[in-house]
């Protein structure tokens, strides 16, 4: 299997993925920011766990960092076939995977509905497999669900987005919604890669509609 030649805003069929490895990728100890906090679980007791996937993984993550409520974050890939990827692997496209951000948070300070309004309104949701300059499929919006609530919570918040981008004359959120499967940490240097302690001016392809995401009205939080 090569990793050229793929046209990487096309999805790759299970059986065309590469093989990938048993090997895990190692973990650092402590998050960059919250320099007290692991990235990984055991997460306290009531923190829960989400997973959004809204372009490069970088700027992402930093969003979801400076967001009160927020525990932890780490980056990673989700959504697709091979074990254990590499970066350069999901940037091949022949992986199935979506760059993600997984998002530990505290449900008594900030709820999935408010971290939904988050998402939906810093990214552009009907851009397919990319945002803006970013293309392929590891570019694409996406919402891993680790709950039925979660679930529940997602539809009723992207009929509510959906409606307000039709009302400003956006096109249909394209955004993929799934339960998830694996989650695979991503290289040590991309984990809180815009913190200060690492890239603070670096590279950042965030950009949402202006569009802003109706909560507290049909939506239940989680």
């Amino acid at each position: 299997m090569v990793l050229f030649g793929h046209d990487k805003t096309r999805p790759v069929e299970a059986a065309n993925a590469l093989p990938g490895r048993t090997t895990t990728m190692p973990v650092p100890s402590a998050h960059a920011v919250f320099t007290d906090r692991p990235i990984a679980p055991p997460f306290p007791t009531g923190v829960e766990v989400a997973v959004f996937g809204m372009g490069c993984f970088w700027g992402a993550e930093r969003l979801f960092w400076q967001t009160d409520g927020v525990w932890t974050t780490a980056v990673g890939y989700a959504g697709g076939y091979t074990p254990n990827p590499t970066y350069e692997e999901v940037c091949s496209g022949l992986t199935g995977h979506a760059e993600v951000v997984l998002v530990a948070f505290d449900p008594a300070v900030i709820t999935y509905e408010a971290l939904l309004k988050v998402f939906w309104e810093e990214h552009d949701p009907t851009q397919g497999n990319r945002q803006g300059n970013d293309v392929g499929t590891q570019y694409r919006s996406t919402l891993y669900y680790t709950s039925d609530a979660q679930k529940k919570t997602i539809e009723e918040s992207r009929a509510s987005y959906q409606a307000a981008l039709t009302r400003s004359g956006h096109g249909q959120i394209t955004t993929e919604v799934a339960r998830l499967g694996e989650f695979y940490y991503a290289e040590d240097y991309h984990q809180q890669y815009l913190s200060d302690a690492k890239n603070p001016n670096g590279y950042c392809g965030l950009a949402g509609t202006g569009v802003s995401c109706p909560i507290g009205l049909n939506v239940q939080g989680a």
